[in-house]
């Protein structure tokens, strides 16, 4: 790995995150999606999914934590809380809070990709960050960024009440307004089997109101369904 690169994923993680990586091919290795290794093979890089699967325990630990220390609240409940903080839309939008985009390896194809695409690519590396942290850093620092990043957006979480399941208020709202069953269809999927993108529309009649992306159809039906709901909302 070459000074330049590792001092400009550096100037990052000491300006975004608060420290320097004592590794920093793990940060590199976080922000490098898997196309952009298959494009050079000849390289021997390493992709961020195994660094994404250990974040994404890390992440589930520590908003698990979070919720069963200050909220007497049931299981379905916290779990609801839970799953909201941890979807797609709301790691990817701490990503972009992160401002790691530019860092972020892709294949030419992966950059000319759609910005639904893209998110899930961000939420993805967010994961995969936590994951170096934890590893480079230990549990505390890598919790210290779900606080500030993730755990902020509880309240936000609770007015909006986008902790509900997102499927079951649609239903319930087109029911209501337009006396129909919102029908949700799978426009595209993309990638290998075992790290899949799905694409999904959701409609109410003949209109198309929203539509998801996601690393499972159930996933890209429950982004669909939200904005969906924002656009009855407004």
């Amino acid at each position: 790995m070459d000074q330049a690169t590792i001092k400009e994923y550096q100037a990052f993680a000491a300006e975004k995150l608060g420290f320097e990586f004592k590794q920093p091919e793990l940060l590199i290795t976080a922000l490098t999606h898997r196309s952009y290794v298959n494009e050079h093979k000849k390289q021997h890089l390493e992709h961020n999914e195994r660094l994404e699967y250990l974040g994404d325990a890390v992440l589930e630990l520590v908003v698990t934590d979070y919720l069963y220390r200050n909220f007497n609240e049931p299981e379905g409940t916290l779990t609801s809380w839970r799953s909201a903080l941890v979807r797609t839309e709301s790691i990817g939008a701490a990503g972009e809070e992160l401002g790691y985009a530019p860092l972020v390896r892709l294949s030419k194809g992966e950059q000319h990709g759609s910005d639904r695409a893209h998110a899930v690519i961000l939420a993805d590396c967010f994961e995969a960050v936590i994951g170096a942290t934890y590893l480079d850093q230990g549990y505390e620092t890598a919790k210290r960024i779900i606080d500030q990043h993730i755990l902020t957006r509880f309240n936000q979480i609770i007015e909006q009440e986008t902790w509900r399941d997102p499927k079951s208020h649609l239903q319930e709202t087109t029911q209501k307004i337009d006396g129909s069953t919102p029908v949700y269809r799978t426009l595209k999927d993309e990638g290998p089997d075992h790290n899949k993108t799905f694409t999904v529309g959701v409609y109410v009649g003949n209109r198309l109101m929203g539509t998801g992306v996601g690393h499972s159809k159930q996933e890209a039906q429950g982004l669909a369904a939200l904005e969906a709901i924002k656009r009855y909302q407004h």
